[in-house]
């Protein structure tokens, strides 16, 4: 077994294992009721039990985090390029993305719900909210630390602007722009889960709020495990992006 392989998986394995020992410890210890803290045996028997109805939920919230996403990456990007290489565009917009990337979007979520309705728009909507400004604010940010001798020397060679922009800075700020990515897929699952908790009939967080509300705490936990896998499953999606992308990148845990 090489060493990548004990690092990305067996220590992973070995803190989940840990995690839920100490949750069977405490349920045993504390002696908790099932409708306060279910122990992990009762979750998984409730997983198996509604395994499609989580999986057609899942299904929906899926579609929201992608689709918010896509909208992200295809409205951040531009504008990313925008701020980063115009300096009247950079002083005016920059320091007020910075700034509404700080507003907790869960407060916007009823006024979009107002604006848009309880439909999937709504959710789409509040997920690009929240996946959008990590995009422009890592892409920008990447574009702009491009070495200024790369662009003169790029300049000196007669490189027009659209080619100093893909051949010279949208390579050196790669590792930037897919950072952002990753944060982003992942925020933008909380972003539809936060437009299902407001307003919706469908969806994990449609599924959690119901479990609550009719005190099935192993359902809740269940569907706080199929949002975990979700989670994990679109973050892995972006990360075999970036070794399609980046080849050449080291692994992101060996960047930081």
């Amino acid at each position: 077994m090489s060493m990548n392989v004990v690092t990305r998986i067996f220590y992973p394995l070995s803190g989940l294992v840990v995690v839920v020992a100490a949750w069977a410890l405490a349920c045993w210890l504390g002696r908790l009721p099932t409708v306060v803290l279910p122990t992990p045996d009762k979750v998984v028997v409730s997983f198996v039990a509604n395994f499609p109805l989580l999986l057609s939920e899942s299904w929906v919230t899926l579609k929201e985090t992608l689709y918010g996403f896509g909208l992200a990456l295809l409205l951040g990007l531009p504008m990313a390029v925008a701020v980063a290489n115009s300096r009247t565009l950079n002083l005016m917009f920059y320091p007020l993305l910075v700034a509404l990337q700080s507003v907790p979007k869960v407060a916007l979520a009823p006024i979009v719900l107002v604006w848009l309705g309880p439909d999937l728009e709504s959710k789409l909507a509040i997920a690009w909210l929240v996946a959008f400004f990590p995009i422009i604010v890592d892409t920008a940010a990447g574009l702009r630390a491009t070495p200024k001798e790369l662009i003169e020397l790029a300049h000196s060679l007669k490189a027009s602007r659209m080619q100093i922009l893909f051949k010279v800075q949208f390579p050196a700020a790669l590792p930037f722009v897919l950072t952002g990515a990753k944060v982003a897929i992942t925020l933008a699952v909380i972003g539809a889960v936060i437009g299902e908790f407001v307003g919706s009939s469908e969806g994990l967080g449609f599924l959690l709020l119901t479990a609550t509300s009719q005190l099935d705490t192993p359902l809740a936990f269940a569907a706080l495990f199929a949002l975990s896998i979700l989670g994990l499953l679109v973050y892995l999606l972006v990360e075999g992006a970036e070794w399609l992308i980046a080849p050449w990148l080291p692994p992101a845990a060996e960047r930081h």
